[in-house]
């Protein structure tokens, strides 16, 4: 009988913990965006208009502003006057170090042309004969490029479960094994710690990819 009872409970936990913990991550998400209606004049904040609060009004406010702005970059003034406040921050003292270092990251993982997070690689980490999935982000540059051997790629690798924090290694392409799954897939093993398998690929070997990554 107990061991009917403990598995129901792992199974209800299984089932709970889940659900539970994404529709906190989503309350809490909806409860930061909501704090961009903020920006509004207070006579226009929907709490005073309607007489009460209507929770993910500022989730739509701030996708609204997300596009608005990208329209807006997307045309010739729009990246004129980017370009501009972009000199103008770069100019200022602290704000240029902090500015410049954030701007770079974001461009390096959102552009549509960069190489970052594009392919998942096995490496040896952190010693020889201890595998770990790793994210190919480019190649290395500046003085470091020119002490590593040639050929090498810049890799990083997640901690898990929280694969925000992690390392930044440099290998040769020769030390990294191509995957062949998705990125999705590979963080998912990677926040899992390993218990969501990818699912099965292609038996045939993928086009190396790892081969066109190079200088932009």
């Amino acid at each position: 009988m107990m061991a009917r009872v403990r598995k129901w409970l792992l199974s209800g936990l299984l089932v709970i913990v889940p659900v539970a913990i994404t529709l906190w991550v989503l309350k809490w998400i909806v409860g930061t965006l909501d704090q961009t209606l903020l920006i509004l004049p207070e006579s226009w904040q929907p709490d005073r208009v309607f007489g009460f609060h209507i929770p993910g009004l500022g989730t739509l406010l701030a996708i609204a502003v997300v596009l608005a702005v990208g329209a807006a970059a997307s045309n010739f003034l729009g990246k004129r006057l980017l370009d501009w406040s972009d000199a103008l921050l770069q100019r200022i003292p602290v704000v240029r170090s902090i500015y410049t270092g954030v701007k770079q990251v974001s461009d390096t993982l959102f552009s549509g042309k960069g190489n970052a997070f594009r392919t998942a690689v096995l490496v040896q980490w952190p010693h020889q004969g201890m595998w770990t999935i790793g994210f190919v982000t480019g190649l290395p540059g500046g003085d470091a490029a020119n002490h590593l051997p040639p050929d090498c790629l810049s890799i990083y690798v997640p901690t898990t479960p929280n694969p925000t924090g992690g390392y930044f290694v440099m290998l040769p392409r020769s030390d990294c094994v191509e995957l062949n799954i998705s990125v999705d897939e590979a963080l998912k093993y990677v926040i899992s710690m390993g218990v969501v398998a990818p699912g099965p690929t292609d038996p045939a070997p993928p086009r190396s990819r790892l081969r066109q990554i190079g200088p932009d």
